[in-house]
C-alpha cells in the first residue's frame, strides 16, 4: 500500500495519478505505471502503485472475480459492482451490489428526478423568456457562409 487517503469520493478501481518517482508495491525494483484506488470506506481509501506486469495481473483478477454476496438484497451474484447510497453522501460507505439491485436503485432515481421535474413544470415563459428559448431562436437566424467556416447573419 502506497498512500493512504481521507475521504474521498472515487470508487475502488478508480485510476488517479501516480507520483514521480513510485515504485511498483510489489516489485520495488520497477517504476509504477498506475495508482489503483483499492479498498475504499467512508474514512477513506487505499491507494496502489503497479507495475506493467502488477496492472494487467489486477485487470485478469478483477474479470475472473465479481461474484460474491450483495450488500442490499443478500444474494449470491456473479455481477457486483461498487456503488454509493447517494442518500448517505458521496463519501459513504461503498456497497457491493448486484446487477438488478444497481439498476432498481438508478431507475429509483431517475423516477425521483422525473417526479421532482414535473412538480416544478410551470409555464414561466409568459412573464420570463427562456434563455434557451431565445438561443435556439438565434440559431434558426444564423447560418453558416458558404465555406462552412463562420456564422452570418441570414
Amino acid at each position: 500500500m502506497s498512500d493512504v487517503t481521507g475521504p474521498i469520493a472515487t470508487l475502488p478501481g478508480s485510476r488517479h495519478p501516480v507520483p514521480s518517482g513510485m515504485k511498483c508495491d510489489d516489485h520495488p525494483e520497477r517504476d509504477a505505471v498506475a495508482r489503483i484506488q483499492g479498498e475504499t470506506d467512508s474514512f477513506g481509501s487505499e491507494m496502489h502503485d503497479l507495475c506493467a506486469e502488477c496492472v494487467a495481473d489486477l485487470k485478469q483478477a478483477a474479470a475472473d472475480d465479481r461474484g460474491g454476496r450483495c450488500d442490499w438484497c443478500k444474494r449470491d451474484a456473479l455481477d457486483l459492482r461498487p456503488l454509493r447510497d447517494l442518500d448517505e453522501g458521496m463519501y459513504g460507505p461503498v456497497y457491493y451490489v448486484c446487477g438488478d439491485c444497481s439498476r432498481s436503485y438508478h431507475e429509483e432515481l431517475a423516477a425521483q428526478a422525473a417526479e421532482y421535474d414535473d412538480q416544478f413544470d410551470h409555464d414561466w415563459d409568459e412573464d420570463y423568456p427562456d434563455p434557451i428559448d431565445e438561443a435556439v431562436e438565434w440559431w434558426r437566424d444564423e447560418t453558416l457562409d458558404p465555406n462552412g467556416r463562420a456564422w452570418v447573419s441570414k
